[in-house]
């Protein structure tokens, strides 16, 4: 066979759908559209706390990890806390940092926050909205000065706020269904 009549078929064959069946118990795909379209939908925004809510995106019950975008509309101490496991963030507007490091979170910046750090967030001043994206695995433990924990949030605090607020606002309950895999 030629090199000319191999590569057409190898050309052919890239663009055919996979034809096998998808590996038992494997999770549905999931797309949540206009992310970055922050004023889109306020009944998505779950409230947290006085000017700081939440939008999830995904909720995995079955891996205990959750993603959502974090809007604080304050400045100030947001809270303190301890990560039980790893955390991705995205900043996606405005700035915030931790009184423990030196570093800033700014409009565009990615960080990680590793197991076990303690750490408290601060919106500072001149800051109208923050929104940054988290990728936590594990739960948040709010701790005080001293380390004692005072709180958690994890998965499972995120669905149930989620779920009461979604009914409250007239979406239903079930509407938060759709980010848990």
């Amino acid at each position: 066979m030629s090199s000319n009549v191999e590569a057409s078929q190898s050309q052919s064959e890239e663009a055919v759908p996979y034809r096998g069946e998808q590996p038992y118990g494997k999770l549905e795909d999931l797309v949540v559209p206009g992310i970055l379209n922050l004023d889109y939908d306020e009944r998505l925004w779950v409230p947290q706390a006085k000017d700081v809510s939440f939008r999830p995106l995904l909720l995995s019950v079955s891996q205990g990890y959750f993603v959502n975008l974090l809007r604080v509309r304050k400045t100030g101490i947001l809270s303190r806390h301890r990560h039980a496991g790893p955390v991705h963030a995205v900043t996606l507007k405005g700035r915030w940092h931790y009184l423990e490091h030196e570093w800033w979170a700014e409009q565009g910046s990615y960080s990680f926050e590793p197991p076990g750090d303690i750490h408290t967030l601060e919106v500072p001043d001149g800051v109208e909205e923050m929104v940054t994206l988290f990728h936590v695995t594990g739960a948040y433990i709010y701790v005080n000065p001293d380390g004692d924990a005072v709180g958690v949030e994890d998965v499972f605090t995120k669905l149930e706020a989620a779920r009461k607020h979604y009914e409250a606002v007239g979406l239903g309950a079930d509407y938060v269904e759709r980010f848990i895999r």
